[in-house]
């Protein structure tokens, strides 16, 4: 598809990089931290536990809750701020003084890295994030959410060789899976300017093309300088491990085939014929994705119960956002 010529505008809205793990997010995040407007950390495991746990901070135009929840993103449990390399009492005292929504105080964190990088766009990368789309929308009504996209059967062979992936084969195809239905239901009712996908596959083959269509998604300029990133140390790195052979068990295989199957065609991978798995194997992965299914049911349940008892907006109404 020819690439149209883009009249780039000054944008300051969010990039969010979503999708299945092990689909390639590390990369990306590599290649647009590349360009000179862009700043994208590491995963910082802010966003969601501060929007699943908001009902604790209560009321935000109270000084007191304003300054717990400030604490709680320079310095709780399980956060990665630290990460950030930014001063916490600058950014406790920044948050406690801006606007009184918990969009705005995980803005004002990350604005803070981006500002340190010199640079006015701010993002962030986590590849569950592509589940809770309606959220990071809820707090960034002006995010731009890029969905990676990998060839499903290498995502469900890299989780098996990943040290930090325990829950099995089962959980790694429903992971694939729901991922990928996530994505569609995501596309089917947001605006082409909200919303986009790129496939791995593509980006490694073409990055040139692919960054350039993605950079007109942006509104931003395409620059050379976020390709030759592939030559950084840390590119190297992550494409090394990427890469390592590995082989899925025969029955594992088979599963993939039969679960996958159109969902691979729609997005261009070929099938490979395969026996019918056992139903053994069937009526795990059944019960696995059932409670899967009931698991996301219930979190829908306690995220209405918040939102009716909300005092305030949870969006993002930090000065030059413009949500």
């Amino acid at each position: 598809m020819p690439i149209k010529e883009v009249i780039v505008v000054a944008t300051h809205r969010p990039i969010f990089i979503l999708g299945c793990p092990r689909s390639g997010g590390t990369l990306l995040r590599l290649m647009l931290r590349a360009h000179p407007r862009i700043a994208i950390p590491p995963e910082t495991r802010l966003l969601l536990d501060a929007y699943e746990h908001r009902g604790a901070y209560g009321d935000l135009r109270r000084l007191a809750n304003r300054q717990a929840l400030a604490e709680w993103i320079v310095a709780g449990a399980g956060t990665r701020f630290g990460g950030l390399g930014l001063d916490p009492r600058t950014v406790a005292d920044e948050i406690i003084a801006g606007p009184p929504t918990l969009g705005s105080a995980l803005e004002i964190a990350l604005r803070a890295y981006a500002r340190r990088l010199g640079k006015p766009r701010w993002g962030d990368k986590r590849p569950g994030y592509v589940q809770h789309i309606d959220a990071l929308l809820r707090m960034f009504p002006d995010a731009q959410i890029i969905h990676l996209v990998r060839d499903g059967r290498d995502c469900v062979d890299e989780l098996q060789r990943t040290p930090w992936w325990r829950m099995g084969v089962y959980h790694a195809i429903a992971t694939w899976t729901q991922a990928i239905d996530a994505g569609q239901a995501a596309a089917s009712r947001l605006p082409s300017s909200t919303y986009i996908e790129v496939q791995y596959e593509r980006l490694l083959a073409d990055p040139d093309g692919e960054l350039r269509r993605l950079c007109a998604f942006l509104g931003e300029e395409y620059l050379p300088a976020m390709t030759a990133t592939r030559s950084s140390p840390s590119w190297r790195r992550w494409h090394e491990a990427a890469g390592e052979a590995g082989r899925l068990e025969r029955w594992e295989a088979e599963l993939c085939e039969t679960v996958m199957t159109d969902r691979l065609l729609a997005y261009g991978y070929e099938p490979v014929p395969a026996a019918r798995p056992a139903a053994r194997h069937l009526a795990r992965y059944a019960t696995v994705t059932a409670h899967r299914r009931l698991a996301a049911r219930k979190r829908a349940m306690v995220d209405a119960r918040l939102r009716a008892g909300e005092p305030q907006p949870v969006a993002s109404c930090v000065t030059g956002s413009e949500s």
